[in-house]
């Protein structure tokens, strides 16, 4: 039997257009998405969340009215966000329930890039990305939080994908679910818009007919137009993200090892395969070739937005996880050129699930710390379970700065009957994230009213309070200054992060 008559498709209806059983092609997409709910569900309840998750837990339990009356102040960028979570909030308010979205949303970026590799290539390329997307610990973190960023990078796969079916069959109704894909996900988070960037570098380097650049122009203008309010007011709010610096070399040395990485050997055996699959192309199996998807989705919007950054510091890692699935495209593809020679398919199938299995036995002291209440920084939960073995119903509490407020508002049972000194408007009145609070005069006024035995506790941050940022905030530094004149420091318990102080009236 010559090659010709071995290679061609079979017919019947269990047979793909590429020849390969369709069974084989779901196993290819249900593996990845099994193996990222594994990983997703593994230590989800890590005890507490940290401060960018609690402001999505006490947001999303706000109303609708006080959601929107935030956004007009601050948060517009993570504004869709909120209103998806708000119902899920009302049903239970907890950390896994909030982590789930997340895990789920993972799960289908694993099966999305392992569906756009069976499509680009074969199945087992697409196997491999999948899986490979799947054990890379950037990925577990933003799987297990409880904000939007898996939910954008999801988004961003299915816009792939739908780039895909869009440039093979032009119609008007693949491109516009390729403009809805795009604008939802660019709504979620507005950095999500460099895609449109990554895949009309795809369609040049493809060079695609002018019938399909006519398509995804329309989609890409009705999706620009779509973001264009939410970028006008969060322009206007682009002070929450000061405290950005200009990304330099380590900030671009710290996303190539969170893409590719983190370990030195798993990001030596990523590069070495991604530079055979850039040197040694698989071929082209239809009107779009693998490394022309994959290539500028990996470096177009991490290379824009570090350049924008140099005049407008917006750069960090977490913005950029919608171009992840790249790196494992581009990975497997090396794979399939190194293993395509070995004389067995399934020989070959079972050479790169090892390969994956062995990279994240590599790198699972990393996933393993993903896992740990400290991962994220701070744990909000341990000074709120200091709080609430402490103080007693009818007790006044302060807090310090104001933002250490949100511990009330993440945890509000730990709280309960306590008077707030200084709040002089609720974070949900105020359209606030913390609230707004009272003058230190005013507060002055509070204390001296006090019955002389009544309790104050002062929640604080041990990272700022006494520093010399701290004492730069007028507001701060003096709320400190009046609660020292007629109040004295007599037992503090400290925690990660934080502190609860009892004082008593002198």
């Amino acid at each position: 039997m010559g090659e010709t008559e071995r290679t061609a498709p079979a017919p019947g209806r269990g047979w793909s257009r590429l020849g390969r059983p369709r069974g084989g092609r779901a196993a290819a997409v249900l593996a990845p998405v099994a193996v990222m709910l594994a990983l997703g569900l593994w230590g989800l309840d890590r005890g507490t969340v940290w401060r960018d998750e609690g402001a999505t837990l006490q947001v999303a339990r706000r109303s609708v009215p006080e959601i929107w009356h935030l956004l007009g102040n601050v948060d517009a960028v993570h504004g869709l966000y909120y209103l998806l979570m708000h119902p899920l909030m009302a049903l239970r308010a907890d950390e896994t329930t909030l982590r789930l979205p997340s895990v789920l949303a993972a799960a289908a970026t694993a099966g999305l890039t392992a569906a756009v590799g069976v499509r680009l290539a074969r199945p087992r390329v697409g196997l491999w990305a999948g899986l490979l997307y799947a054990v890379t610990p950037f990925v577990s973190h933003y799987a297990q939080e409880g904000r939007s960023y898996a939910l954008v990078a999801a988004g961003a796969a299915l816009a792939t994908w739908l780039l895909l079916r869009a440039v093979e069959h032009p119609s008007y109704g693949w491109w516009t679910g390729y403009g809805a894909a795009v604008a939802v996900t660019a709504l979620l988070h507005e950095f999500a818009v460099l895609l449109l960037a990554a895949h009309g570098v795809t369609l040049l380097a493809s060079r695609v007919p002018w019938r399909v650049w006519r398509g995804w122009g329309c989609a890409a203008v009705a999706a620009c137009a779509v973001l264009a309010p939410l970028a006008v007011v969060s322009r206007g709010q682009s002070e929450q993200v000061s405290w950005l610096r200009t990304p330099g070399y380590e900030q671009a040395r710290a996303l190539l090892y969170a893409f590719a990485g983190p370990g030195d050997t798993v990001l030596a055996g990523t590069l070495v395969l991604t530079a055979v699959a850039l040197l040694v192309p698989l071929p082209r199996t239809g009107p779009l070739q693998l490394n022309a998807v994959a290539l500028p989705l990996a470096l177009v919007p991490p290379l824009l937005l570090y350049v924008a950054a140099q005049r407008q510091p917006l750069f960090l890692d977490r913005y950029l996880l919608f171009s992840l699935m790249g790196v494992p495209l581009l990975a497997a593809a090396g794979a399939e050129r190194l293993l395509g020679l070995l004389p067995w398919r399934r020989v070959a199938i079972t050479a790169g699930v090892v390969a994956v299995a062995a990279a994240f036995m590599a790198q699972l002291p990393a996933q393993e710390r993903e896992r740990l209440p400290a991962s994220r920084g701070d744990q909000p939960a341990l000074v709120a379970s200091a709080a609430g073995k402490l103080v007693r119903p009818g007790d006044a509490v302060l807090f310090l700065p104001h933002y250490e407020r949100r511990i009330s508002l993440f945890y509000p049972d730990r709280f309960t009957g306590l008077s707030d000194l200084t709040l002089r408007r609720s974070a949900a009145a105020s359209g606030t994230l913390f609230g707004e609070e009272v003058t230190a005069a005013r507060l002055r006024e509070r204390l001296s009213r006090l019955a002389p035995r009544r309790r104050v506790w002062v929640v604080w941050d041990t990272s700022t309070v006494g520093t010399r940022w701290f004492r730069a905030q007028r507001a701060e530094f003096a709320k400190t200054q009046v609660l020292d004149a007629l109040y004295r420091e007599e037992s503090t318990v400290y925690v990660h992060g934080g502190a609860v102080s009892l004082y008593v009236r002198r």
